[in-house]
């Protein structure tokens, strides 16, 4: 969880009544455990997938790629973009 003045109120909510402060406030921390959730997740997968990748590329011959080693490798390029 981040600490209190990560959710600073900031200058879009100073003219917004307290319970609009208190929604607004409520909503990015909603976002931000929704962002941290997905994160873990794409981890999880990322690390699935680098393993399932080292593993093919350790048992296959040193010259040839399969299309199924080529997919892994693409899907991790998007989750771990360079």
């Amino acid at each position: 969880m981040l600490p209190p003045q990560s959710l600073s109120v900031g200058k879009s909510t100073a003219s917004m009544s307290q319970p609009d402060i208190i929604r607004h406030m409520e909503q990015q921390r909603m976002r931000i455990t929704e962002r941290q959730k997905r994160l873990v997740a794409d981890t999880e997968k990322l690390v699935a997938l680098t393993t399932a990748l080292k593993e093919q590329v350790d048992e296959s011959n040193k010259d040839i790629l399969s299309l199924d080693m080529i997919k892994k490798a693409e899907e991790i390029e998007k989750l771990a973009p360079v």
